[in-house]
């Protein structure tokens, strides 16, 4: 199955996420913040990376932006998991490179549905 990086300042939430795609039998790394997410992800290559947007240090959206221009992430799939669900955020998750936007609290079907969708 896929490696999965899962960005969120909520250790909780993290695990929710974990659990779920482990579950599911995906490989999933944690992260709780975009500082954080970005030196694993120079390190290790990754399938998918989850994030959710309002965090410390660096937020999703940044997080997105700058994955989106390393080469190795180009053609990544990025999906935001978060609580904002305003038209503009998700404006501008999609202008950073966003490939979807999820909104908290996610609902796991749905979750593993749209990873299946953004990995086919």
């Amino acid at each position: 199955m896929a490696r999965i990086l899962a960005v969120d300042d909520s250790a909780a939430m993290r695990q929710m996420v974990g659990i779920t795609l482990t579950g599911a039998g995906h490989q999933v790394q944690q992260a709780s913040d975009g500082v954080e997410a970005l030196e694993i992800a120079e390190k290790q290559k990754f399938d998918l990376v989850i994030t959710d947007v309002n965090m410390p240090n660096m937020d999703g959206i940044t997080l997105v932006r700058e994955l989106r221009s390393r080469a190795g992430y180009r053609f990544v799939p990025l999906l935001v998991l978060t609580t904002e669900a305003t038209v503009e955020r998700k404006q501008q998750g999609k202008a950073a490179g966003a490939t979807g936007w999820l909104v908290k609290p996610f609902n796991p079907e749905r979750l593993l549905a749209t990873v299946a969708k953004v990995l086919s």
